[in-house]
């Protein structure tokens, strides 16, 4: 293919908490890239998945929810998010049809209107949302921040979702590819693993564990018939949560590990072991050193 006649670029795919971010992020990739909860918040670093459409490469970010900061964790996830927005080449503004024109949503807008990058709209849940309802919401969103492209879709059906990609790679710039044609993201295994888990926390302790946990793969072993060993250590802020994370005689922690344990495999292809501990760190949330392991800076 003749570099004279490529494009490659990035997007960003910014947002309020819960807009749909890694849910579209995954169905653009085709594959489960970043994690999904119900919980807000759920992304705290950037993600990025590597998508071909045509003689396009497109360069998929998913940033961290826009919200006010209270911690400093909160700060460095923020932070991270207007950085991929400011280094996009298109910042793609996902917003909940749903939720409609909140406080969230106005704040990043009107912040938007400060970019250089080109700017594209796209309302997600459309599946969910009078059609009428739709435009109107369009329409509010243009006027406070002026978009290039309007695009209505629902991330978890895929509906528009190819059509939206379609356009994206017509406006990306001209340019060599970055990354080979079969590379999927950037994101290193170990990270992607560590997410994995903690998705799995999230799904089973979302009631009782709020934000208070993390999970760092602090050793990676290949193995001679072709598995992998893999060690966790799952850091939470008090000893009460520890329990928590262990479960009576064991048996949270155990789950948690099956569950991980099976998309693992499923994600890599063969057999993995893999052993979780959990350890108290008080203040790992504003602990710079636990802030980088997640892909943050301080």
């Amino acid at each position: 293919m003749s570099e004279a006649s490529t494009r490659c670029g990035f997007v960003a795919i910014i947002g309020a908490p819960n807009s749909g971010k890694s849910t579209l992020l995954n169905t653009l990739a085709g594959y489960k890239l970043a994690i999904v909860s119900r919980k807000v918040q759920t992304t705290r670093s950037r993600v990025r998945a590597i998508v071909v459409e045509g003689r396009s490469q497109i360069i998929f970010v998913d940033t961290p929810g826009i919200f006010l900061p209270r911690r400093r964790l909160d700060e460095a996830m923020v932070n991270a998010a207007w950085d991929g927005a400011t280094d996009a080449d298109v910042v793609l503004l996902l917003v909940d049809a749903r939720s409609g024109l909140t406080e969230d949503v106005k704040r990043i807008a009107e912040k938007l209107q400060q970019s250089t990058s080109r700017r594209v709209l796209v309302l997600n849940k459309i599946d969910i949302v009078e059609r009428g309802r739709l435009l109107g919401l369009a329409g509010e969103l243009n006027e406070l921040c002026p978009s290039e492209q309007t695009f209505m879709i629902s991330a978890s059906t895929g509906d528009g979702v190819q059509e939206m990609k379609r356009k994206l790679a017509e406006i990306m710039p001209l340019s060599p590819w970055l990354y080979p044609e079969d590379q999927l993201s950037d994101i290193p295994q170990r990270l992607i693993a560590s997410e994995i888990t903690r998705e799995k926390i999230y799904e089973r302790l979302h009631q009782e564990l709020p934000y208070a946990s993390t999970v760092e793969t602090e050793n990676w072993e290949e193995r001679p018939d072709g598995s992998v060993r893999i060690d966790q250590v799952i850091f939470v802020e008090r000893e009460n949560q520890r329990k928590i994370v262990l479960g009576k005689a064991g048996q949270g922690i155990k789950e948690i590990g099956r569950l991980a344990r099976e998309e693992l495999s499923a994600m890599l292809e063969r057999k993995v072991h893999l052993f979780l501990f959990v350890k108290v760190r008080e203040n790992w949330a504003t602990d710079p050193e636990r802030l980088r392991a997640m892909g943050l800076e301080p």
